[in-house]
């Protein structure tokens, strides 16, 4: 379950409420998936023995996880913000990234280790026949599950949906080595190229372990949106005709919110009925392309302002 934070808007301007049971849905789409490869891979691997069947299972098995905790962390995450959590339970998801990855980093290195093994003493693959047809059928069901999420990205713009499809996306790599390794063994009696393929997946998923991880710490560190969004954003603020000037924009992502807060430079002659209305104007655009955020828009009378405020902050800002 990689993790990208550039949040873009919902598509069409869609709701947070119908974008959440979208994903939701297919969310359990993902989780049902990962039962039935499951499964069938844990009946090929214990007819087979193949260490690359292995590894494939491993990889399903924390893609059953990973989905798992997607579906619960998004449920968890769309929860509307409450008296205890101002701020919403976005993070929920960001937490269960950093679960995902610990799962994805240990199951690796016990895949490695019986890779090794098999490596040192190699050994005939049974049933590879069957082994093969298995992985056929996951490649078939996991593109069927890649399509399904690219219809709702399309849709909802769903940072969480995205994460999983990429995980799911590389998966597909995975298999087709492990088909690779199977029918090298199985076939033309290269013992070897089993555990070999079965190594090379496992140092696979230490990547991906690192690459989940990755985006989960980047949320619950708070780290800025990508400067396209924050570009996006201050263009968005501009457009209206009533900001005479923008500064110190801070962002940051929290599941499937967003939080943006700014100072906004305008004319010391505007009444305060005026000025609150131009912030009003300005928020609203802004929601408009990014509508599960939260706006906190701070004015400042050009060539009035004084400095106020943590200067640990300010000197972050410059």
């Amino acid at each position: 379950m990689a993790h990208d934070i550039s949040h873009e808007a919902l598509p069409g301007g869609m709701r947070a409420a119908e974008a959440a049971k979208i994903t939701r849905t297919v969310a359990r789409l993902s989780v049902a998936t990962a039962t039935v490869l499951i499964a069938l891979k844990l009946w090929a691997w214990l007819a087979s023995g193949s260490v690359a069947m292995l590894s494939s299972l491993a990889d399903s098995g924390l893609d059953g996880v990973a989905s798992l905790f997607t579906l619960l962390a998004v449920m968890y995450a769309a929860a509307p913000p409450d008296n205890e959590h101002r701020y919403g339970h976005g993070k929920a998801e960001a937490f269960a990234a950093m679960v995902q990855a610990a799962l994805v980093g240990v199951s690796a290195f016990l895949v490695a280790l019986e890779a090794i093994e098999r490596l040192r003493d190699p050994r005939p693959i049974a049933e590879s026949g069957l082994a093969l047809m298995v992985m056929c059928i996951s490649i078939g069901l996991t593109l069927a599950l890649i399509y399904a999420q690219t219809r709702a990205v399309a849709k909802t713009g769903s940072v969480a949906t995205r994460g999983d499809r990429a995980h799911y996306a590389a998966d597909l790599s995975a298999n087709l080595a492990v088909i690779v390794g199977i029918g090298a063994a199985g076939f033309l009696g290269w013992r070897w190229a089993d555990p070999l393929v079965g190594f090379l997946v496992a140092l696979w998923l230490v990547w991906t372990a690192i690459e989940v991880a990755r985006g989960g710490w980047d949320q619950l560190l708070d780290r800025e949106l990508s400067d396209e969004a924050r570009a996006r954003i201050c263009e968005l603020a501009m457009s209206q005709g009533v900001l005479l000037g923008v500064h110190d924009l801070r962002t940051r992502a929290s599941g499937p919110y967003v939080h943006i807060q700014f100072h906004a430079e305008l004319s010391p002659n505007l009444s305060l009925i005026e000025a609150h209305q131009a912030m009003v104007k300005v928020e609203r655009a802004i929601l408009n392309e990014f509508p599960a955020a939260d706006v906190i828009i701070h004015p400042d009378p050009r060539g009035y302002a004084e400095p106020h405020g943590s200067d640990v902050f300010a000197e972050a800002a410059e």
